[in-house]
């Protein structure tokens, strides 16, 4: 079973918007299966997506 993140999770911080929908688009493209979790907590509430830690890991290689 693939391990789900979330890219806080991921990340150690809040993505922001414009991370999330580009990093949403790779996955996207590249036909990722992504989950959804509801998030209630004092900073933000609605539902972050999550994706397998390896897409992830990957995405941010490629990025530096």
């Amino acid at each position: 079973m693939k391990e789900m993140m979330s890219l806080y999770d991921f990340l150690g911080r809040p993505a922001g918007g414009k991370l999330g929908k580009e990093v949403m688009a790779v996955a996207v493209e590249h036909r990722i299966k992504c989950e959804t979790r509801e998030v209630d907590n004092p900073t933000y509430t609605g539902i972050v997506y999550l994706y397998p830690k390896e897409f992830l890991q990957t995405y941010f290689r490629d990025k530096l």
